[in-house]
């Protein structure tokens, strides 16, 4: 069939690359403009549209996909289908009733719809995630299910074990759905809206480590937004202490005191201790806590 691939993240760019290698390869690539980012400020191209390139996949960057000069291009490909993943802008119409559209989600939908589902599945402690490619629709991720296939999260699993797996699985699940559509045979069903849940974006507060939560929930947060996003403890005076790794033991120490000892940092939590494995100075590199304590002087306590 012919394709278009609407991407823009990492993730995105490792779907394209195993969707290019498969009877579906895209002619047209469409992601958002280069932006600037990182420390330096310095612009730099969507993931996608750098692996559009690489595959040399005519490519088309644009702010608004609804913007006319856009959907006349998309529609110049003449595509059967348009594959659509972590894109990041909302399709309307035209292009969303002209074009038959499959959206690739890293969730087990109806489980987590929205912004992240990785992120929120670590974090409720889900024991499984998974990929769903759904038929794009005016709702959030609520369109009709073609495939889906789930992956365990193992208790040593976070953010940057899970994603690579999670994009390389979704390549397969594209394919193999976008080999029954041409054949005829892929078959949608429905969602089940009473068990829908709702993967909100991740916010600031979601990045502090609260000492008054369980021992347990804070270290599934780090493990869920590192390395990508961070996650903090708020010292006195001000200061912030990147936690990069952590692991819930038992024990008894009070929310928010800090216990040092034999090279090893822990934090008292509202249920269990906290410890501290890896973590980040203002300005710093991550380094064990070993090595923290030696160029540092030990916090007392965390707010």
């Amino acid at each position: 069939m012919r394709t278009v691939y609407l991407g823009t993240s990492d993730f995105a760019a490792t779907v394209l690359r195993r969707l290019a290698d498969s009877a579906h390869r895209p002619s047209l690539v469409v992601t958002p403009p280069d932006r600037r980012r990182g420390r330096g400020r310095r612009m730099g191209s969507p993931p996608a549209a750098d692996a559009a390139r690489e595959l040399e996949i005519d490519l088309l960057q644009a702010a608004s996909v609804n913007d006319a000069e856009a959907v006349e291009r998309i529609r110049a490909a003449e595509a059967d289908l348009a594959a659509v993943c972590a894109f990041g802008q909302l399709i309307k119409d035209p292009l969303l009733s002209e074009l038959e559209m499959l959206n690739v989600h890293p969730s087990l939908l109806p489980r987590w719809r929205g912004a992240a589902p990785i992120e929120r599945a670590i974090m409720a402690g889900d024991a499984e995630t998974g990929v769903t490619i759904l038929q794009v629709t005016a709702g959030l991720d609520s369109g009709p299910i073609a495939e889906r296939e789930a992956m365990p999260i193992d208790p040593g699993d976070d953010f940057a074990s899970i994603e690579p797996k999670l994009a390389e699985l979704s390549g397969e699940l594209l394919v193999r759905a976008l080999d029954l559509r041409a054949a005829g045979e892929l078959e949608l069903r429905e969602q089940d809206e009473a068990e829908v849940t709702y993967a909100e974006k991740i916010a600031p507060e979601d990045r502090r480590l609260d000492p008054l939560r369980p021992a347990g929930e804070l270290e599934r947060a780090v493990r869920a937004l590192n390395p990508h996003i961070g996650t903090y403890l708020q010292l006195e005076g001000e200061e912030r202490l990147g936690v990069r790794r952590a692991e819930a033991v038992p024990g008894q120490l009070g929310p928010g005191e800090m216990l040092v000892g034999e090279g090893e940092l822990a934090l008292g939590t509202g249920d269990g201790i906290l410890k501290l494995l890896e973590v980040q100075a203002p300005g710093g590199k991550p380094m064990p806590a070993e090595a923290y304590l030696r160029g540092h002087p030990a916090p007392s306590q965390a707010l």
